[in-house]
């Protein structure tokens, strides 16, 4: 991505960090939660070798179409996938959203790297209200429910791979990372 690359670079750790606990997530007993999981850490680590710093590495030009491949592929996936449950609708968004931003970056003029006014206006801003609302919403959903008792949690804690609020923590820094990226474009 284009830009400073301080920020850059904490975007990738996140991102790494992110896809790496999805991996970790992978290793749930529950055959759904492993799917998601292997979709949002495709998505974590996509996003962070999307988000190394043009200063730093300047890819290939035959990258950014095998990524809008890739996420291209990820997104029917999530199509398919998403006839039995409306969550994966969200990795259809996310997916087609890292399609477009490798189309931006291969039409880039600047060595495939964005910026400033690269994009389509009305498709990034409707991605930006998109992710901006999953952030506050998945925000919200990280709030501590008033009553509930810490004691009986801590007795039948979840193995760390099953663990609902780190999944969501997980979504949200996607989400935040994701808005990062678009708002480069």
């Amino acid at each position: 991505m284009h830009g400073p690359a301080s920020p850059g670079w904490l975007l990738v750790a996140l991102c790494a960090a992110t896809g790496a606990y999805c991996l970790l997530r992978m290793r749930s007993s529950d055959e759904t939660q492993r799917r998601a999981a292997g979709d949002e850490a495709l998505m974590g680590f996509g996003m962070a070798v999307m988000a190394v710093p043009g200063s730093a590495f300047t890819p290939p030009a035959w990258v950014w179409p095998a990524y809008a491949a890739v996420f291209g592929g990820a997104a029917l996936r999530a199509l398919w996938v998403a006839r039995s449950g409306t969550h994966h609708l969200h990795h259809l968004v996310g997916a087609a959203a890292m399609v477009y931003m490798a189309a931006v970056m291969t039409a880039s003029p600047t060595a495939g790297h964005a910026h400033g006014g690269s994009g389509v206006p009305l498709l990034t801003g409707g991605l930006l209200l998109y992710f901006a609302a999953y952030v506050l919403i998945s925000g919200v959903r990280l709030l501590p429910v008033a009553g509930a008792t810490g004691s009986t949690a801590a007795a039948s804690a979840p193995a760390w791979g099953d663990r609902p609020e780190l999944a969501r923590a997980c979504r949200l820094s996607m989400g935040i990372g994701m808005l990062a990226m678009l708002l480069t474009i």
